[in-house]
């Protein structure tokens, strides 16, 4: 009798015991039942309630460390406690990995400036509901530092400026988190040496009209003069 041949399983790889634990641990802090500021229990009570070596635990301890989900104090009030998250340190990382990205070809300049369009049009239509006066002062000196300024650097620094204003004005914190790491890997790897005669000028009017239509809170309005000015300021960056 012939023997049938063998079929392959499906089977998933175990993981190492440590990343399991860190698995398991970062599941609890991501649903809330670890919350920010709780103590984790000791090395030895995560190693018995896991069934694992202490070594083990503090290999899977410091994994979650790495990133930012806990930290550890020493004294007689210390021990390991469940982090707060902070945005700058997310913003960061996500601006290190889309260099590094664009760098290897994985993500293209076209990519990060269909992002932008994904990000700023939306906010710029909650910045026309949600903004306050501190905002539109704040859009209002941008401009008025953009004109001032002649050193192309320092008036992109300007152009930089008033776009956050706009992005803080949405009252989304999420949007400003992906948004700044895109704008500032354009900036740093794919900024044209020069642009087109009249490109600053035009630069300038669309911020006047968006502090407008912003101040006005006429959301579609925002919504479009952004769309509009994000096709035009591609111009600023090498394809």
């Amino acid at each position: 009798m012939q023997a049938r041949a063998e079929t392959p399983l499906s089977v998933s790889r175990v993981r190492p015991a440590y990343q399991q634990v860190a698995d398991q641990l970062r599941q609890l802090i991501l649903e809330g039942r670890l919350c920010v500021g709780d103590r984790l229990p000791s090395e030895g009570e995560l190693a018995s309630q896991f069934g694992v070596s202490r070594s083990t635990v503090r290999e899977a301890l410091r994994a979650l460390a790495s990133r930012d989900l806990i930290h550890t104090t020493r004294g007689p009030t210390g021990g390991t406690f469940v982090s707060q998250v902070k945005v700058e340190k997310i913003s960061d990382y996500l601006e290190t990995s889309i260099g590094r990205l664009s760098g290897d070809k994985g993500v293209t300049v076209q990519e990060m400036l269909e992002a932008r369009d994904v990000l700023e049009v939306p906010a710029a239509r909650l910045a026309a509901d949600r903004r306050q006066a501190c905002h539109l002062e704040a859009m209002r000196a941008a401009i008025e530092r953009e004109v001032a300024t002649r050193g192309r650097n320092d008036r992109f620094a300007e152009h930089r400026d008033f776009h956050q204003v706009i992005v803080e004005a949405s009252g989304n914190v999420l949007l400003g988190m992906m948004n700044e790491p895109v704008f500032r890997v354009l900036q740093a790897k794919f900024l044209r040496p020069t642009v087109p005669e009249g490109f600053w000028a035009t630069v300038d009017h669309d911020h006047g009209a968006l502090l407008t239509a912003i101040g006005d809170r006429d959301a579609v309005a925002a919504g479009q003069l952004m769309a509009d000015h994000l096709v035009a300021l591609r111009d600023a960056y090498t394809e």
